[in-house]
Formats: structure tokens, C-alpha cells, sequence
């Protein structure tokens, strides 16, 4: 599954199109939304956790209702 993919001028941004066998091993569909991750040989594209935004949504705010515990433990 080395396959090269071309860059294509999509609007004002640039985008690449993943052939069925890459969203097959992917688990993803179209329309799905893909997490990328920098990694030191490049970037790692991975089917996005349904529940990421909800925890997200939940630490932030932890984090609000908690910024000046927060603040002192960052010392």
C-alpha cells in the first residue's frame, strides 16, 4: 500500500484523495472526520475516537472551574 498521492488545489486549500483500500484499513468512510498526529518520520492518520470531543469538552471544563488550583500546582 505504497501508493503515491497527488495534491490537488481544493478552494483556497490543498487536499489529497485516499483510495478505498487506505479508508478500508482506516475503518473510515467518507464524510468521516480523520485525527492527525505529527510524528518524527512524518504524520500518522487515524480513524477520530467518537468520545474525544466529549472528554475534551469535560477537562476544559474541569479546567475553567478549576484554573486557580490548577495555577498553583503548575509552580
Amino acid at each position: 500500500m505504497n501508493n503515491p498521492l497527488k495534491i490537488t488545489k481544493i478552494g483556497n486549500s490543498a487536499g489529497v484523495i485516499l483510495p478505498r483500500e487506505v479508508l478500508a484499513h482506516l475503518n473510515a468512510q467518507v464524510g468521516e472526520t480523520l485525527s492527525v498526529v505529527l510524528t518524527p518520520r512524518g504524520i500518522e492518520l487515524s480513524a477520530a475516537e467518537p468520545d474525544f470531543d466529549a472528554q475534551m469538552a469535560a477537562a476544559r471544563e474541569v479546567m475553567a472551574r478549576r484554573k486557580r488550583a490548577l495555577r498553583e500546582l503548575a509552580k
